[in-house]
């Protein structure tokens, strides 16, 4: 009897279920001649028997960590590996599969996986509803992948759920929900599915439109501290409900109520504006609940077992940065991560028994000396990344990016738009003084990306440490896309040459380099839009109940700049905000404002 199950197990889906180094081990040993002898009986269990004694047992719809071997080894162990790789070397080589889709598991394969008890649960959450990405099987990869909330399932043998790979810990509940995600997105034919739950409606978060007109209509300056009480209080509610992005945006707005009252260069009237404005475009927006509200999962999540590869990490103080990690298919972050820790992660992949993830895609890697977490040099792991997160036709990331919601609806998730941009040449490396910023135009595969790194007082060597890595062959740079005028544009964080993983913000001793002056001319639009942002800006900041008649003629201005810029709906709300001063206008006008700048 032939074991497909076994056959189906590529390497990589050993190593997801163990690790690369006991498959390389395993490997080493068989071409060095320590092969076990495998015995098939008419069930189909495959047993091997080592020169050294060992016996290893491998029975049908059994995961490999529940097969038995001699060794005493817990989990995977290398005999497991040898053991299945010695039986696909005996076999003759399978035909093609044909394409296939979890989404066929009924609920009674479910059941009979994992009981009743914890079906029900995982229904919670269906009922609840929740967003999943899903990366289907193809002819050369038969594996099918589905990226939750707070944890990626992999399906790594077709048609079996006994070889289900998760970084969750309730392994079984996230099957269920991966199964799901696959079955809903077969009836509608698409790679991105909200699943169960139910629409939003303008009245869920009535709560917090009181509290937002007030703050708007006093402003930063004579916001009250009585009243953050009150927002304190809002908070807890919304995060008891479950409601993770209204709730991370009073997180914010609080802690820019609290650097304007202490003179802290981190508070931003513009960043300010823009938190109203999205509380309250999540407030009256609708559409699946998951995307604008939040998903109902708990704010944090423990992971059994978490395999990050470091794509670099930004500078947030002197002493602190968020480190950026791929891990399936998608980008998480650890925020505030003391520096001599980041000197260690930014360029490493990490292997972690130890981690919890967020909601917003935050993840913690626990530091205590019984914390089992491994580091290892991050090597040629850039070459290897999950094709998501990946960049290599420029046109089609650019439309990519144009097709996506407004930000202020979007599901509040960190590093939502940081990819790996592959480069084949550099060209047109400049400096613009008056800016203080690098360019350079990214050419890969007869497309064009531009690159654009603005100098911060907290890195001060990254410049010149781009400037040099962008001489050295970059073949990858990482880093947040936008998109500008239909054109790629990347911040750059980290870039990987022929000498390894250049980590900018984490330079230092660079030399000087030598560059020709960049452009200094501003595009003309972006000037109208980013003029009105600010003046709207101003409004907020000093309450809608202190706005002086001066503020008013420049609102009138700019929207009249807008006008002939042929803005004309954009110009239309900033002229009703001036003509009438009210939370209701002004939120229209800069919400139009905000989705206008991000549409450029």
């Amino acid at each position: 009897m032939t074991r497909p199950d076994l056959l189906a197990l590529t390497p990589d889906a050993l190593a997801a279920l163990a690790n690369r180094g006991l498959v390389k081990r395993a490997v080493k040993e068989l071409d060095a001649g320590a092969v076990p002898a495998l015995d098939t009986d008419p069930t189909g269990t495959v047993q091997g028997k080592f020169p050294d004694g060992t016996t290893t047992t491998l029975p049908p719809n059994t995961a490999l960590d529940a097969a038995q071997c001699s060794c005493g080894a817990a989990g995977v162990c290398r005999h497991r590996i040898a053991v299945v790789l010695a039986y696909q070397r005996t076999q003759e080589s399978a035909a093609p599969a044909e394409l296939w889709s979890p989404g066929t598991f009924t609920d009674d394969d479910l059941t009979a996986l994992m009981g009743e008890r914890t079906l029900r649960r995982a229904r919670r959450v269906l009922q609840a509803g929740y967003r999943a990405k899903l990366r289907r099987p193809t002819a050369e990869d038969q594996t099918a992948q589905a990226e939750l909330p707070t944890c990626t399932v992999t399906f790594l043998v077709p048609g079996d759920l006994s070889y289900v790979h998760t970084d969750a810990v309730n392994r079984d509940e996230a099957t269920a929900l991966a199964v799901w995600a696959f079955r809903e997105a077969d009836s509608q034919d698409t790679d991105t599915v909200d699943v169960g739950g139910s629409p939003t409606t303008a009245t869920d978060l009535t709560a917090v439109t009181d509290l937002l007109d007030q703050l708007l209509l006093d402003g930063a300056t004579n916001a009250s501290e009585v009243l953050d009480v009150a927002w304190q209080r809002l908070h807890r509610d919304l995060t008891a409900q479950r409601l993770h992005w209204p709730a991370a945006v009073i997180t914010d707005l609080l802690a820019q109520l609290a650097a304007y009252r202490r003179r802290s260069a981190d508070y931003e009237s513009q960043q300010f504006a823009a938190l109203l404005t999205e509380l309250h475009a999540r407030t009256t927006a609708t559409g699946p609940r998951a995307e604008i509200l939040g998903f109902d999962e708990p704010a944090e999540t423990p992971l059994r077992r978490v395999r990050l590869t470091a794509l670099g990490a930004r500078l947030r103080t002197e002493t602190t940065a968020d480190v950026y990690f791929a891990s399936g298919d998608v980008v998480l972050v650890q925020r505030d991560t003391a520096l001599r820790t980041v000197q260690k992660l930014a360029a490493s992949n990490v292997v972690s028994e130890s981690a919890t993830r967020s909601a917003s895609r935050v993840v913690t890697l626990k530091t205590s000396r019984v914390a089992k977490t491994s580091l290892t040099p991050v090597g040629t792991s850039w070459d290897h990344l999950p094709q998501a997160l990946v960049i290599d036709d420029y046109a089609a990331a650019a439309a990519h990016l144009a097709e996506l919601p407004p930000r202020q609806v979007r599901a509040r998730v960190e590093a939502e738009l940081v990819r790996a941009v592959r480069v084949t040449e550099v060209g047109d490396i400049a400096y613009d003084p008056a800016a203080q910023r690098v360019t350079a135009t990214l050419l890969h595969n007869g497309g064009q990306c531009l690159l654009e790194a603005t100098h911060r007082a907290t890195a001060p060597h990254s410049l010149d440490a781009l400037a040099m890595a962008l001489r050295a062959n970059p073949t990858t740079i990482t880093g947040t896309v936008r998109r500008h005028r239909g054109t790629l544009v990347i911040d750059p964080i980290a870039v990987h040459t022929t000498n390894g993983v250049v980590v900018l913000d984490l330079a230092t001793d660079t030399t000087p380099q030598p560059l020709p002056p960049g452009d200094t001319t501003t595009d003309p639009l972006t000037a109208v839009v980013d003029n009105a942002l600010l003046v709207l800006a101003d409004a907020a900041h000093r309450g809608l109940d202190n706005i002086t008649d001066s503020l008013l003629t420049r609102t009138r201005q700019v929207g009249a700049d807008l006008h002939r810029a042929g803005l004309r709906t954009a110009a239309a709300r900033v002229t009703a905000f001036a003509d009438g001063p009210a939370t209701s206008s002004w939120l229209s006008a800069h919400l139009r404002l905000l989705v206008t700048a991000d549409a450029r």
